[in-house]
């Protein structure tokens, strides 16, 4: 998979005037946060949406709508999985939804940019973190 992310959105006009939208990868740039939320809004917010609804402002250009993040645990009988989500994350389990991959593995771009393996173990699970405290009641 790319290192890229879909973070930004470039709307044109076409000659006949109808709307075009298209994502533009940009290369993951480093970061030195380590809370959750920070995090999921650099780096998730662009697709799943600043309240993880799915409706990000790069949603519209995507192939598959992004997965409202906050009916997890819902799906799962009220119970979020956190070691499937941590698999998802580190890239060891897919998402039939992201097809191709569209969603960079959070793992590995961690890993990149981080001095060390436990930075970056330190923000997938600050991620993780994240995501469990936004489910829905």
């Amino acid at each position: 998979m790319s290192q890229s992310l879909i973070l930004a959105l470039i709307f044109g006009l076409s000659s006949v005037g109808w709307a075009q939208t298209t994502v533009k990868p940009v290369p993951a740039h480093p970061t030195t946060a380590i809370d959750g939320k920070v995090l999921y809004r650099e780096y998730c917010a662009a697709c799943h949406g600043a309240d993880g609804k799915g409706a990000g402002p790069a949603a519209v250009a995507l192939k598959k709508a992004p997965t409202d993040l906050t009916h997890i645990a819902r799906a799962n009988n009220g119970s979020f999985p956190e070691e499937r989500m941590l698999r998802i994350l580190q890239g060891e389990d897919s998402v039939t939804a992201h097809g191709s991959g569209a969603m960079p593995v959070w793992g590995t771009v961690f890993n990149n940019m981080s001095p060390s393996i436990e930075m970056a173990q330190l923000r997938v699970h600050a991620l993780l973190s994240y995501l469990e405290k936004i489910q829905v009641k």
